[in-house]
């Protein structure tokens, strides 16, 4: 591809960036947005200790999948091996973002799931948002787990640790940590009043059909 497609790479990944950053979804030096570089098996990233407000499309890290740096400057994010794990694993994916939004991660520090309690939950995420077992971080046992916990689904919980989500654009992974965090809040809220009410698999067909149509990006193979 040419260097003016690489450089809309880097832009929609500082737009992720700049955007999950304004939405208070990471503080400066933690979560990172990733997009896939077409068909290959390369990346771009955001830095190490990534400072959003400064961040240029220069900083932008471009790795391949195995780690090989093919960019100059900045180290890659330190959680550079979940993204390939998962874009390794599911070629509709085409942006990886990673929140320590609040509520989703105090959730995740009690290793909790968030349970189906919003038909949008079943739209845009494909279900209930799972708790991943613990993995170190950097790691990859981490992206392991995340993987696991994702199942068919756009996003997890990281046990300890924070948000994973994944999306067929970075629009969508944007779209998609912005409301995991909203669930998590609204579930922690009625968790404090009473016992929240769940929706069952059968009040959400139709929201499973939109899932299904528009923002699935799981292969395949995995389909029952």
């Amino acid at each position: 591809m040419s260097k003016e497609k690489e450089d809309l790479f880097r832009t929609e990944v500082v737009w992720g960036a700049k955007t999950i950053f304004k939405k208070g979804l990471v503080d400066t030096g933690e979560g990172n947005v990733s997009v896939r570089y077409g068909k290959k098996e390369e990346l771009f990233i955001t830095p190490s200790f990534n400072n959003y407000e400064t961040l240029t499309e220069e900083q932008i890290v471009h790795m391949n999948f195995d780690g090989t740096p093919l960019s100059k400057g900045k180290l890659p994010s330190t959680e550079a091996k979940m993204h390939s794990l998962i874009y390794k694993s599911r070629s509709k994916v085409h942006a990886v973002i990673h929140t320590h939004s609040p509520h989703a991660t105090m959730l995740s520090v009690n290793q909790m799931s968030i349970p189906i309690i919003m038909e949008e939950q079943i739209a845009f995420l494909g279900g209930s948002i799972d708790i991943s077992s613990f993995g170190e971080a950097h790691t990859e046992e981490v992206g392991e787990a995340a993987l696991k916990a994702l199942g068919i689904k756009n996003a997890a919980l990281l046990a300890n640790h924070g948000v994973i989500v994944c999306g067929k654009s970075v629009e969508h992974a944007v779209k998609f940590a912005e409301l995991v965090e909203k669930l998590a809040k609204i579930y922690w809220g009625a968790l404090q009043v009473g016992k929240p009410k769940v929706i069952s698999a059968d009040q959400g067909v139709k929201f499973n059909r939109l899932f299904e149509s528009l923002f699935a990006n799981y292969p395949r193979t995995m389909r029952k």
